[in-house]
């Protein structure tokens, strides 16, 4: 676990309480059953961010990897659930949708554990000054989503965040240098308000200014669901109806680059855990090859076997 070890359950609540209110994403894991001789008790808590850093006390080196395997795992499809990891024979009848894994540990307990993604209140930036910028705003803030509405000419990337949805509403006023600017600010969504011909003629523009092609894709133009002909005000309800449909499935550009850097993962040969190929998994090269485990118990009966069947083979020649 981390150095900053937060040493009881109420500890990592109130971290937790921090990272909300800055805006961060997390999972919140917690002990909701235990058996047998177990590192973790009854309402042992921790914070698993984005990154795979760890705040609190769940279990030993064994859970350890596991919890933050299925924790990144749950927050990258934003859904909660829970883990029974240990000892098989302790699982018993487990709830519908549970994620069994088991491990040989050397304390011979298992967990159950609820992994709960924590997403933040979606920000809403919308730009420009239109009926139907003013009610997309209203109505997002019906939801209790953070919004700001801003003029186009007032426009500028230090109203953005990595977690920021923007809807460009300016209509024809200043679209395009609205546009390359909310690019820079990398937000996490990105629509424009237009017809289809329009669209067309500031995908042109866009590409003349030799914007990449990754970027324009990441554009949502036109932006709001088809609900065919329709009033300004009813614009604002098919945009947001979209916002409300994709919120699930965006992440922060940071977040996203940290979940695709994940550390591969390998097998431990002696357990059958699932374990990080890194430094931490306690690395062991035997005949050229590099095998990591979940704790020092398994590295060291790997490599006194390895060393007996050498000695054997040494032996028989």
């Amino acid at each position: 676990m981390s150095n900053e070890l937060l040493a009881d359950g109420w500890g990592v609540l109130e971290r937790a309480v921090e990272l909300r209110r800055q805006g961060k994403e997390f999972v919140l894991a917690t002990v909701v059953w235990r058996e047998g001789p177990s590192s973790g008790q009854h309402g042992s808590r921790a914070i698993v961010t984005p990154s795979g850093e760890t705040f609190g006390w769940i279990g030993g080196a064994c859970a350890e990897p596991v919890l933050i395997r299925e924790a990144l795992q749950a927050l990258e499809e934003r859904v909660p659930h829970l883990l029974a990891i240990g000892s098989a024979e302790h699982f018993g009848d487990l709830p519908s949708g549970t994620t069994a894994i088991a491990i040989a540990c050397q304390s011979d307990g298992a967990m159950q554990i609820f992994i709960e993604p924590i997403i933040p209140v979606p920000e809403l930036v919308v730009v420009g000054r239109s009926p139907m910028a003013r009610t997309l705003c209203r109505l997002a803030s019906d939801l209790d989503w953070n919004t700001q509405l801003i003029d186009g000419p007032e426009f500028s990337t230090e109203a953005l965040s990595s977690r920021s949805l923007v809807v460009i509403a300016t209509q024809g006023h200043g679209d395009e240098g609205v546009i390359e600017s909310a690019l820079a600010g990398t937000p996490a969504y990105l629509g424009v308000v237009a017809s289809s011909k329009r669209s067309e003629a500031l995908m042109g523009y866009l590409a003349d200014r030799n914007v990449s092609q990754d970027l324009l894709d990441s554009i949502r133009m036109p932006i709001g669901l088809d609900l065919g002909k329709t009033t300004h005000r009813e614009v604002a309800v098919a945009v947001l109806a979209e916002l409300v449909k994709i919120r699930p499935f965006l992440k922060p550009a940071r977040d996203r680059e940290l979940l695709t850097e994940r550390t591969a993962e390998v097998v431990d040969p002696v357990c059958g855990m699932t374990v990080n190929a890194d430094k931490s998994s306690h690395p062991l090269k035997v005949d050229g090859e590099t095998y990591y485990f979940c704790c020092l118990g398994c590295r060291s009966q790997y490599e006194s076997e390895a060393v007996a069947t050498d000695f054997a083979g040494g032996a028989t020649c």
